[in-house]
């Protein structure tokens, strides 16, 4: 029932799959789960949400301020993998949300929530619930430092489907990707609002609004999986005072960026070597992929010269360290993104 969570799992939960969900702390996986209980529980289905994090109390609070309240859907704050199992015997429930995984422990196993003796453990005998029963289970799972899946590496491959939470903590837009699905494609995208609110046309989060157009701004179109996305790029050059130049970038790689520049300097004659340069992406957007090369050239040239590029105009494609400006995929779809949005002239391979 949340749409943008289904589109990454491919058109929903199965009965019997095992969903790990993973992000850093706050970013709204517990939220979104709630949410997500909430919903089943009003199209007729019990639900069991285990907390091991939050107090009852809490949870509760949380369900009353995001309207979760359902009649069908049990709350329990337990750690204690054999009382979980019990209630799940109990409830018989079409779906069980454990927050987190890492928080439950066995008795059966020595040592403390969260090892990965534990860890390992626990999984296991909720996935042979689920698998027995054909109850979905959704796992949320802590993440490490550089972000990846904390616990044993046994865990993503002993789950149906694995789904991590990204979003600069600054940015409004949280992305939700499947990493694994057994039942789905893994190139799909969920966008959310901050609050977890889904957001099906989030492009004009990373668009500038303002009337006159501006040196130094142009539009690119990025695909995060299948689903393209309208990302605002603005460059600035400006004279020196240091003996070494300034580059400064937000949102985009340095090292692409310093190549971009480099082509720009040595095939364009763009006189950039002793200027600084500082490039950004609009609304804390993060453009990793080579077909923003053009449009960021594109930005730094108009910052340079003092040329506006046009409002009604966008440009994509990957830019060789030769000069030339190399085809990229799914150019259809972002041009078509592209014309819904209101532009009106490409700049393409």
């Amino acid at each position: 029932g949340v749409s943008e969570f289904d589109r990454v799992l491919g058109g929903g939960l199965v009965p019997g799959a095992v969903v790990l969900v993973a992000g850093e702390p706050g970013i709204g996986k517990s939220t979104l789960l709630l949410d997500v209980a909430a919903r089943a529980a009003r199209s007729g289905r019990d639900v069991l949400y285990v907390s091991g994090e939050e107090s009852a109390a809490q949870v509760r609070l949380r369900a009353e301020r995001i309207e979760a309240m359902a009649s069908s859907l049990f709350l329990a704050a337990e750690t204690d993998l054999a009382t979980i199992l019990g209630q799940i015997e109990a409830v018989t429930p079409d779906l069980v949300i454990v927050d987190s995984v890492q928080t439950i422990a066995s008795a059966q196993v020595e040592g403390a929530a969260g090892n990965v003796a534990q860890v390992r453990e626990v999984a296991a005998s909720l996935i042979h619930v689920a698998k027995t029963r054909g109850i979905a289970v959704l796992l949320v799972g802590h993440v490490t430092k550089d972000g990846s899946i904390a616990g044993p590496r046994l865990l993503e491959h002993l789950v149906d489907v694995v789904v991590q939470f990204e979003g600069e903590r600054h940015s409004r837009l949280r992305l939700v990707r499947a990493a694994k699905n057994r039942y789905g494609p893994t190139d799909e995208v969920g966008c959310f609002d901050v609050g977890i609110v889904g957001l099906p046309d989030p492009s004009g989060l990373f668009l500038s609004s303002r009337e006159v157009a501006v040196s130094g701004t142009c539009v690119t179109v990025t695909l995060e999986g299948r689903r393209p996305l309208v990302a605002e790029i603005q460059g600035l050059v400006t004279a020196s005072t240091l003996p070494t130049p300034r580059r400064a970038t937000h949102g985009l790689d340095a090292s692409r960026i310093a190549m971009i520049l480099a082509v720009l300097q040595q095939r364009a004659g763009a006189q950039i070597g002793g200027k600084d340069a500082y490039v950004a992406t609009v609304g804390g957007a993060k453009v990793t992929e080579p077909a923003a090369d053009l449009a960021l050239a594109l930005a730094v040239a108009s910052a340079l010269r003092d040329e506006p590029f046009p409002s009604d105009g966008i440009a994509f494609g990957e830019i060789g360290l030769a000069g030339e400006i190399r085809s990229v995929a799914g150019m259809p779809r972002r041009l078509a993104e592209a014309a819904r949005l209101g532009f009106r002239r490409a700049w393409v391979p």
